[in-house]
């Protein structure tokens, strides 16, 4: 049974990754592996709104994906869009990243070796991965400018389309650490972490929600 001060500490975690950015036409979107197709998703609905012309899916699998992705995220993503209806020339897949990133390292190293000219990139993530993922482009690739986007859901609606609340909970913990921690490693720029989100972040931590944090020693 989870107790009604982890839902709001998860909530505040929730709200505070989400970047709240407005999508805008970008040269390209980079939709982020990872296990939820809902990823893809959004991204398809982005295009179709006309946001980009290009789309790069990015990711290989990880523990999370192996089994119900076993094609690669990338190329699962990229199946998706085609029986959403987005036409296969739209498309890039990079299938080897496997962390952030490679994300957006390889996908950077991919466009520029088809001689695509970005000046924007709309950075499709999940909904409690905005800021990392706006974190760790603004670092990596700080030429262009980043959008963060994701499906626009709140979090009892993205549990009940997971049907994992403690896979939530834990992957929720885990971008927030990353947050705390890497920008002193050099994998993204320093952002300000109000008090009462890495308060709620520890509780999290103490209640066992840490499936997901990476050694720090």
């Amino acid at each position: 049974m989870i107790s009604a001060q982890t839902w709001s500490d998860a909530q505040q975690l929730w709200d505070f990754q989400q970047m709240h950015h407005e999508p805008q036409p970008c040269s390209v979107a980079v939709g982020l592996g990872s296990h939820d197709l809902g990823v893809a998703d959004a991204t398809v609905d982005l295009y179709r709104r006309g946001m980009f012309p290009l789309i790069v899916f990015t990711g290989a699998t990880s523990r999370t994906t192996r089994d119900r992705m076993p094609r690669g995220e990338a190329e699962h993503y990229r199946e998706r869009a085609l029986e959403l209806g987005v036409p296969a020339s739209a498309i890039l897949v990079e299938p080897n990243a496997r962390n952030t990133g490679e994300n957006i390292n390889f996908s950077r190293e991919l466009l520029a070796g088809r001689g695509i000219d970005v000046s924007s990139v709309l950075l499709v993530s999940k909904p409690y991965e905005e800021r990392r993922a706006y974190a760790t482009a603004r670092r990596l690739w700080p030429e262009v400018e980043i959008v963060s986007a994701s499906a626009p859901m709140t979090l009892s609606e993205y549990i009940d389309s997971i049907k994992d609340p403690r896979l939530v909970l834990d992957m929720l913990v885990g971008a927030q650490q990353r947050l705390l921690i890497y920008p002193e490693q050099g994998f993204m720029i320093r952002q300000e972490v109000p008090d009462s989100v890495t308060a709620a972040y520890e509780r999290l931590c103490s209640e066992g929600f840490t499936s997901r944090l990476v050694p720090t020693h």
